[in-house]
């Protein structure tokens, strides 16, 4: 067996950083002016078919939601600055009430997530998940089975840490000490730089602290039907559907980027050399404070899983997890450096972009949409899982032509919730799985900022433009097709059925 070890070499000259920003600047503008110009094109066919009937209130959010949406696809201004403003229109021209733009910010989901927040802060500073990170690696004899093990370890992940890019930084570290590792084998290391942001992506539909973009799902449900998604809910309707996705991900990135050769020869990956690399602690007996950071870690998670048996709110829950972490004796961080971790912009955008969804669900703008849409698409006698199937399409697109995950949500699910009520279609179903395809967003680095991070990953040789577009000619429709059987074919097994 060869054994892989460190070797001080220089790192090979990567593609000259502004040639692939330019060239992705230049696809990004091109797809947008493609898909708006569809999108102005439907939008123009349902005006002229559903013109009557908009209520003021309606009409006024209508306006309000387009503009947004312009900004949000043809500008550089912050998406959490629209989002703000957007809100502040609607609560000037009366569509929402002043309480109701600021009640969004005391919302559990958003506690949630702050707690979930501080809580990743000391999973993090302990080092716990860097160490069982490189305990899962350390065991791969095999290029494949590296591949399959580095997944598991992003998807366990989406259980600490509540952003796909505190996940990516998270990551990025043992990244680099595996391409050390592996200097001479470069087409195994551009696929793990492909594979680490891949499955950080589609893993994160794992849980409802996943991305902000859930958080956004639960609460336009619960706006429009009463009922949102629960944590325990989330768990089992997203984690099989991300270990399934994932591990497929992980093998498409093996027939894509490397070949026989390199699967077949055997890998053994040194621990120490790989410990000498990264900046915590990864062999040896667990410290003090990665004991406290596994205990506390493990609790809140029965607790959250367990909620239907005590009845306790997940934000409760992770408020006092995030209470414990914290807490001068027994934490693992302080508690201004933890709060200094919390992305304030990403919650303010949130709240905002709730106060917008709920808008469009209650002042009748998203239903006159759907309505609109019956005159343009004949969908109102399909079968629901044409409809789903729709969704999932333009969901996957829609990454082209909106950048972030939560603004494409926070635009597509109350359509699509509206719709489904409209069709008899279960809109936790139809809503579930447009969030789950709308976590596609590999196309160009600039699509997500995992993508960003490993393609600058500094001193390595990752991937470029073009390999993330034949990675996304694959990958899209895999995707495409995984949500929709598990829609079809698994869900209803788990008590959502589509219809």
């Amino acid at each position: 067996m060869n054994t892989v070890s460190f070797r001080t070499q220089p790192p090979p000259v990567p593609e000259p950083l502004q040639s692939w920003r330019f060239r992705d600047l230049v696809t990004r503008r091109v797809l947008q002016v493609v898909s708006s110009s569809v999108a102005l094109l439907v939008l123009l066919a349902v005006l002229a078919g559903a013109a009557d009937g908009l209520p003021a209130a309606g009409r006024t959010t209508l306006v309000v939601f387009t503009a947004a949406f312009a900004l949000w696809v043809f500008t550089k201004i912050d998406d959490t600055y629209v989002a703000l403003g957007a809100a502040l229109a609607l609560v000037l021209t009366g569509v929402v009430s002043t309480d109701g733009l600021f009640d969004t910010l005391g919302e559990e989901t958003i506690w949630l997530l702050i707690a979930a927040f501080i809580i990743a802060a000391g999973v993090r500073e302990s080092g716990l998940a860097t160490r069982a990170a490189v305990f899962i690696v350390s065991g791969a004899g095999t290029v494949r089975q590296l591949a399959h093990l580095v997944t598991a370890a992003l998807i366990v992940t989406a259980f600490a840490i509540p952003a796909t890019s505190g996940r990516a930084a998270l990551a990025l570290p043992v990244f680099l000490a595996l391409a050390q590792a592996l200097t001479e084998r470069k087409r195994v290391v551009r696929a793990l730089a492909i594979l680490f942001p891949t499955v950080i992506l589609l893993s994160a539909v794992a849980t409802l602290i996943g991305a902000g973009a859930h958080l956004i799902t639960s609460q336009v449900l619960e706006s429009a039907t009463g009922t949102g998604i629960s944590f325990t809910a989330w768990l089992l309707l997203g984690v099989p559907l991300a270990v399934v996705s994932s591990h497929c991900a992980a093998e498409l990135v093996l027939l894509l980027f490397t070949d026989r050769e390199d699967r077949r020869i055997p890998l053994a990956v040194d621990v120490s050399d790989l410990a000498s690399r990264l900046p915590t602690p990864v062999t040896g007996p667990l410290t003090i404070a990665e004991n406290r950071a596994a205990t506390l870690l493990a609790v809140v998670m029965v607790l959250w899983c367990s909620e239907p048996l005590h009845g306790v709110h997940p934000a409760v829950i992770a408020l006092l997890g995030a209470l414990i972490s914290t807490s001068p004796r027994f934490g693992t961080t302080e508690f201004g450096k933890a709060l200094a971790t919390v992305p304030w912009s990403l919650l303010l955008f949130m709240a905002a972009t709730l106060a917008l969804g709920t808008a469009l669900t209650t002042s009748g703008a998203a239903r006159w949409l759907s309505d609109g849409l019956f005159t343009v698409v004949p969908i109102g006698s399909a079968s629901p899982w044409v409809f789903i199937a729709v969704v999932i399409v333009v969901s996957v697109a829609s990454h082209l032509l909106i950048q972030s995950r939560s603004a494409r949500s926070s635009v597509l699910v109350p359509l699509v919730v509206t719709t489904a009520l409209a069709l008899g279609v279960d809109p936790v179903a139809a809503a579930f799985a447009s969030t789950a395809a709308a976590g596609f967003c590999h196309t160009m680095p600039s699509s997500a900022k995992p993508v960003a991070i490993f393609a600058k990953a500094e001193g390595v040789e990752t991937y470029s433009p073009k390999d993330l577009l034949r990675l996304s000619a694959f990958l899209a429709p895999l995707t495409a097709a995984t949500v929709l059987f598990f829609a079809v074919a698994v869900w209803p097994l788990l008590g959502t059925p589509i219809a």
